[in-house]
């Protein structure tokens, strides 16, 4: 991708995408994510043994996350949550295993657990989750999984 210099003032309404190419894979088990770094990039998941994700505390920035697994998780699981205890979840996943499934977010969902079988987490899956407003994120996910299709969304922060 090519670096482009501006001279004078810029103006974004969603951040700027920092890094090589927009472009983040994450081997470690944690990732703190953070507007900075990671607003407007693709985050590629690529541990087998999962990765737990933290969002940041949200505004209502209208930062945009998008993960995508790129490696199956096989054990533990690949999980995306809020930051506290008064930022919740709402959208929708679709599920697909043997069957489809379409789900919603829970009263009070405040996070995202892929089992990388029946709640996704196969290769191809991602969650896009956008600071939607102070306290609030919307989520929009569609996951690969295997078996009957349960839902992803909990509230357990």
């Amino acid at each position: 991708m090519a670096i482009t210099t501006f001279s004078g003032p810029v103006r974004s309404l969603a951040g700027f995408i920092t890094g090589t190419d927009g472009v983040s894979t994450v081997t470690a088990a944690t990732l703190a994510v953070t507007a900075a770094d990671y607003n407007g990039q693709t985050i590629n998941l690529s541990r087998a043994a999962g990765v737990t994700v933290t969002l940041p505390a949200a505004t209502g920035s209208k930062a945009v996350y998008t993960f995508v697994i790129t490696t199956a998780v096989t054990s533990n699981n690949y999980i995306i949550q809020v930051a506290n205890s008064t930022d919740t979840m709402n959208g929708l996943a679709s599920v697909g295993g043997t069957t489809g499934a379409v789900f919603s977010t829970l009263p009070a969902s405040d996070t995202i657990t892929m089992n990388g079988t029946t709640t996704g987490g196969l290769v191809g899956s991602y969650v896009q989750v956008t600071d939607l407003a102070a306290g609030e994120y919307l989520v929009s996910a569609a996951l690969v999984g295997s078996g009957t299709p349960a839902t992803p969304f909990s509230a357990a922060v």
